[in-house]
């Protein structure tokens, strides 16, 4: 058939290649396509041999692509030359800066986030932190906001067990755990650093203020190794000792949620018929939309929120 009648067909006319039929039957087995193996007979003949050693190479290809890492967005997008507009300074990205970006942005690409917002009156809370410092400060630590939310999210997290699992999209199952883990996340000058504090519904507030202290420090000193930051199953940030009013933490993947903490402020507040002055404390959750719904993670922040405002809510429902 002529040329321009197989390319309207949706055929492409190729040149015949010098191949035996048997060498043409077991390319169609290997499922390599003929015209592109290279021959290395007489005259460019393709033997078996040559469409074995190209299946090969094709197999070591895809084998290559798949096991090397993702490139990432940030990594290859082009920029300007900056130096156009004035002087400038590149600093090479390493360490923990690199992690920190790559883990950040597989987490924003692969999970779906929505933030709630939620404000907690920590009135009466405050007045017992300030009671009970210095029994945390004889255990070796503070007793500081993130030390009792860790405490009030490990209650929430029994009663809300979706929030404490993770997604397996390849195998299309939910990983229900059966132990809590929180992550906190640290302020270093090397970035951001996740020690993760094992079993904690099973540990009182002391002692998490305790070893919650311990753990900052060692992330400030540069002793945290890979074990102290794996296996969390949700994780707390505060930016409460900087400021703010509010913010979208991302999702430590593979977990499903994250609170964030704000600086809290004395706001007036309308009880018994008048405005009072109260201490309050805004929250912020972000999740996976795949998982957990806006009104679970709704009724999941106002439990925290609740949890804050009413510390006997934590020896009643544990």
């Amino acid at each position: 058939m002529p040329a321009h009648l197989e390319r309207t067909r949706g055929h492409e006319h190729r040149e015949p290649v010098p191949a035996a039929p048997h060498t043409r039957r077991l390319a169609r087995e290997l499922g390599v396509e003929i015209h592109e193996v290279k021959g290395t007979g007489p005259g460019g003949r393709i033997s078996e041999d040559d469409v074995k050693a190209h299946a090969k190479q094709m197999l070591l290809s895809a084998t290559a692509a798949a096991q090397a890492p993702r490139e990432s967005h940030f990594a290859a997008a082009a920029l300007p030359d900056f130096s156009r507009w004035g002087q400038v300074e590149r600093v090479s990205m390493r360490g923990v800066r690199r992690k920190t970006a790559e883990h950040l942005w597989q987490a924003w690409t692969s999970i779906p986030h929505v933030t709630q917002q939620d404000k907690a009156d920590i009135t009466e809370l405050e007045q017992l932190r300030a009671r009970f410092a210095p029994k945390a400060q004889e255990a070796g630590g503070k007793m500081t906001v993130t030390a009792i939310a860790l405490k009030v999210c490990a209650s929430a997290l029994k009663i809300f067990p979706q929030f404490n699992a993770s997604l397996d999209m390849a195998k299309e199952e939910i990983v229900y755990k059966q132990y809590i883990h929180i992550g906190v996340a640290v302020d270093t000058d090397r970035g951001l650093l996740v020690p993760v504090i094992r079993d904690v519904d099973k540990k009182n507030i002391v002692e998490l203020a305790a070893e919650l202290t311990q753990f900052s420090k060692k992330a400030r000193d540069k002793k945290l190794t890979p074990q102290d930051m794996e296996g969390g199953t949700f994780t707390i940030t505060n930016l409460g000792g900087i400021g703010g009013t509010g913010f979208s933490p991302i999702v430590n993947f593979p977990e499903v949620a994250i609170l964030g903490l704000s600086r809290s402020s004395m706001e007036p507040v309308w009880s018994n018929g008048k405005f009072e002055p109260r201490l309050v404390l805004p929250l912020s959750l972000s999740y996976d939309h795949r998982l957990i719904d806006g009104a679970d993670a709704a009724r999941f922040l106002r439990w925290i929120a609740e949890a804050f405002e009413q510390p006997f809510l934590l020896s009643v429902q544990g």
